[in-house]
């Protein structure tokens, strides 16, 4: 699977922006191909003024149409829960990190999502390469 990658232009400057990267799910019946959203960014100039929300929405829109069952994020409930995510733990997913907050694994099914499709969330290699998975002890 492809990654998705959009952008929010004002006036010729790209102001914003969101990627979805290809990720796996360890589901029961099989491994799933699903998406993960990270990252989602606003220059801070523009924010709270909807643009992260429609590039949200884009990006769903776009991975539902490509028959994407799930996608997933680890970010704010109170930010993400009213754009289409909710909590992934809750719904019978299974992070694949325990560095991640348990309220920030979040998923949004999407139309092609089956409910046998549970089980483990899996980044990509790049994820763990990068360290970008989950929380570090600052003090550590």
């Amino acid at each position: 699977m492809a990654p998705m990658s959009y952008v929010a232009v004002v006036d010729e400057r790209v102001v914003g922006h969101v990627l979805l990267s290809a990720t796996r799910l360890d589901a029961p019946r099989r491994i799933v191909d699903v998406l993960t959203l990270s990252p989602l960014g606003v220059v801070p100039e523009f924010q709270r003024q909807g643009i992260g929300t429609r590039l949200i929405a884009h990006a769903l829109e776009a991975a539902d149409r490509q028959g994407v069952p799930l996608v997933f994020l680890e970010g704010s409930p109170h930010y993400y829960s009213t754009r289409g995510f909710e909590s992934a733990g809750a719904a019978g997913f299974r992070a694949p990190s325990l560095r991640i907050p348990e309220p920030a694994f979040q998923v949004a099914r999407l139309s092609a999502h089956e409910p046998w499709m549970t089980g483990t969330f899996v980044y990509s290699e790049t994820f763990w390469a990068f360290d970008c998975v989950g929380l570090r002890d600052p003090e550590a």
